[in-house]
Formats: structure tokens, sequence, C-alpha cells
């Protein structure tokens, strides 16, 4: 009874270690006698005990490492402390285990001497603006190397980049300084805005005022146009209308001549500096010479009897 109770415990314990569960996401990498044999994926996975053996479990989940902070010069002899974190997922389980000793320690001093090198390369002016093109350059280089490795770089992040503190002290006063100088010129255009179209409206109600005056002066124009045309129109109806009795009556010349006279008479009563005389009027004012030098004969021979 002890004798069976001892074979079945050694059959409990042989199949213990055959029967080997694998989880989800992670592989076995198992040895026969000392080699390589297969990869065990996800679930019930069998095994020959004391000949094979489970080398490692190896993760396939996306995996992070904080690379540690590294001081780096740069270009411009100015050194500063660069905070690097990796996304990397094993895509051979077999290369990562067999062809690099620590894959997690190869990919930290790869990233290392590769941010050194493109950081090398550079102002410090440009690490600050350029680290889109710091982390692709960095993830090209690390999955180049790390393709032989099994492992595929997904991304390179840089989490921080650290001047060292009078850097630091003297990028804070230019960028003070710049803002400065950016207030002041936001001021300066706002100014010359308000300048500009405070001229623009003293030059549009120049312009409408002087438009109201012309309109004003065309109309005030065109009324006394108006009342010029009135006025001549009246008096050349009235001319005619005297005309027209004049030729009824069929005066004589002599009352012509005088109602022609009468007629400058009113006419010199006017503004005028110069009164042009028609040259029938002419006539008339001889025939009053005439006449008046007749009437001075007539009196001077009365004077002499």
């Amino acid at each position: 009874m002890p004798f069976l109770l001892v074979i079945l415990a050694i059959i409990l314990v042989i199949a213990f270690m055959s029967i080997k569960i694998v989880k989800q996401a992670e592989v076995y990498i198992i040895e026969r006698l000392g080699k390589f044999y297969k990869v065990a994926d996800a679930g019930l996975t069998i095994i020959l005990p004391f000949f094979d053996h489970v080398r490692s479990v190896v993760s396939l989940k996306q995996q992070t490492m904080d690379v540690p902070p590294q001081g780096v010069i740069t270009k411009d002899n100015v050194t500063i402390t660069i905070d690097t974190v990796v996304f990397y997922q094993i895509t051979d389980p077999a290369k990562a285990v067999y062809e690099i000793q620590n894959l997690k320690k190869g990919i930290e001093y790869l990233a290392i001497t590769t941010i050194r090198d493109i950081i090398g390369k550079m102002n410090l002016d440009e690490t600050f603006s350029s680290r889109d093109g710091i982390n692709n350059q960095l993830r090209i280089v690390l999955d180049e190397a790390t393709d032989r490795w099994g492992c595929k770089i997904d991304r390179v992040e840089i989490k921080d980049i650290n001047p060292p503190a009078d850097i630091r002290d003297a990028m804070e006063k230019e960028m003070n300084a710049e803002r400065n100088k950016r207030a002041l010129i936001l001021e300066s255009e706002a100014q010359r805005q308000s300048a500009i179209t405070i001229a623009q409206g003293k030059k549009e109600a120049a312009i409408l005022e002087a438009e109201a005056d012309k309109e004003a002066r065309i109309r005030r124009a065109d009324g006394e146009a108006q009342a010029i045309k009135s006025v001549a129109d009246a008096k050349a109806l009235e001319i005619k209308m005297v005309y027209d009795a004049m030729k009824k009556a069929d005066p004589t010349d002599k009352l012509v001549q005088l109602k022609s006279l009468e007629a400058l008479e009113e006419v010199a009563k006017g503004e005028a500096n110069k009164v042009f005389i028609p040259f029938e009027a002419t006539k008339a004012l001889g025939s009053l010479g005439a006449i008046k030098e007749v009437l001075t004969d007539n009196d001077k021979k009365n004077d002499k009897k």
C-alpha cells in the first residue's frame, strides 16, 4: 500500500511538470536538453519532464521603457538633460531571448548613444523646436538596430528637455523681451489702424460735405436759372403785348422814338455799368438834339425882340 502511494505521488508530480498553461499574450521558450525546442503559444502545452525546460516567458504586449535622464552636449556646447521613453513590442520571441543577453539594457544603451549623436548635431534652439524630428530619428535608428533582436520600436518620445539654470534664466528673459516686443508692436498697430480709421472717417465726411455743397449750389443755380427764364418769358410776353398794341394803334415814327427813349430811361436805372443802345434809338436821340437846337434858337430870337 505505501508503495502504491509513492508511485501515485510520482505520477502526479510528473503530470504537474508535464502540463503547462500559457496565458494570453504570452509565449514560452522551451528548450529540450539545453537546446531551443519550440515556442509555446497561449493555451495548454505538454512537455517532457526532465528533458524539456521553460527557458523564458516572453510577453507579446507593447511595452514601455523609461530611459534614464541623460546629460547631452549640443552643437553650441550647451549641456542639457533629456528624459526619454521608448515603446516597443517583441515580434520574434526566440530572437529576443537568444540574440541578446538583455533586451531592455540593449534598447536603453542604444537609445542613449543615439540621442547623444542626434543632439550633438543640433543647436540648443533646434532641440526645443524639433522634438518631432528627434523622436522620428530615434525611432528609425532603434527600429533598424533592434530588428535582429526580434523587437519592433513603435514610438520614441522625449518627455522633457532641461537646460542649465543660467541658460533657462536667459531664455526666460529673452521670452519676456519677445513678448513685450510683440505687445508694443500690437499696440502700435492698433494705434495705426485707429488713426487710419479716423482719417478715413474725416475724408468721407469731407467728401459728403463737398457733395452736399455741390448739390446745393447746383440746385440754387437751377432755381436762379428758372427764375431768370420765368422773368424773361414774362418780359417777352409783355413786349409782345406792347408790340401788338402798338401795331394795332399804327403809331407814328416820333411816338415810337419817344417810347424807345422811355425804355432806355428805365434801362439806365438798372445796376449795370454799361448800357447798350440800339441803333434805332440813336436816331431818336438825334431828333431830340435837333428839336433842342430849334427851341434854343427860338428862345434867343424872342429875347432879342
